[in-house]
């Protein structure tokens, strides 16, 4: 019995979050969205998922608080965690990863290499 991926996208801004559910959809995950930290974070501990597709400048609380979150629940800390990024600063960068962000996308990005980049991830934790 093999089920479909889950991810959740944590973004605010509509068309990046219409394309990604599209492409995703597509190939074969099943999406769910947020569009605020505090929802993401809601979301994630009440129906874990497979891996999180997360904005960093999001409503409410920002994506470093989420991904903060997550790590420090043992039922979600090992999930993979993609950051969304407008900034491109080496400091937000460094501090994604010592947070434990998986990777890094800048925006504008293309949704077929993320979709392409979600996939690696996923297949890196089923090992």
């Amino acid at each position: 019995m093999n089920q479909r991926p889950r991810v959740l996208i944590a973004e605010d801004e509509e068309t990046i979050v219409e394309s990604l559910c599209f492409l995703m959809e597509k190939e074969g995950y099943e999406v769910s969205v947020a569009t605020n930290g505090q929802t993401a974070i809601t979301m994630i501990a009440r129906d874990i998922p497979d891996m999180v597709l997360l904005d960093v400048m999001m409503p409410g609380c920002d994506g470093f608080e989420v991904v903060r979150a997550v790590r420090a629940d043992p039922r979600t800390k090992s999930i993979p965690i993609m950051m969304l990024t407008a900034k491109t600063r080496e400091v937000d960068r460094r501090k994604g990863l010592e947070l434990g962000v998986d990777d890094f996308v800048t925006k504008p990005f293309s949704t077929r290499d993320v979709v392409s980049r979600v996939k690696a991830l996923l297949a890196r934790t089923e090992c």
